[in-house]
């Protein structure tokens, strides 16, 4: 009887490891990160996203925002330096942004 419980005991156990196992790899982060600069930098980014689908200069164009701890990084290709320039003035707006590193590349259609 003692030695059904201990084997029962046992393969739970193992059990629960391998379902917990998966969970844990995802979740580790390496990053300094707290949940509440994640999600600070998540906001900043949705608010820059959805300042640029607003805007009629930058509307729609193949811009990709980053933001951690309060940078933006802007990427992507613009029409003109002045569509650049104006990606960058509406970042800079967003509360909370620190800095806007302006990586966009001009290519005129």
């Amino acid at each position: 009887m003692i030695t059904k419980f201990a084997s029962t005991l046992f393969l739970s156990g193992a059990l629960l490891g391998a379902l917990l196992s998966p969970m844990q790899a995802t979740a580790k982060d390496t990053t300094t990160d707290t949940p509440g600069q994640y999600v600070d930098d998540a906001t900043i980014t949705a608010k820059v996203k959805a300042a640029f689908a607003e805007d009629k200069l930058v509307k729609g164009r193949d811009i990709s925002v980053r933001t951690d701890h309060g940078v933006v990084d802007l990427t992507g290709s613009v029409n003109s330096q002045g569509e650049s320039n104006r990606a960058t003035d509406l970042a800079s707006k967003v509360k909370a942004v620190r800095a806007v590193h302006n990586n966009l590349t001009v290519s005129p259609r």
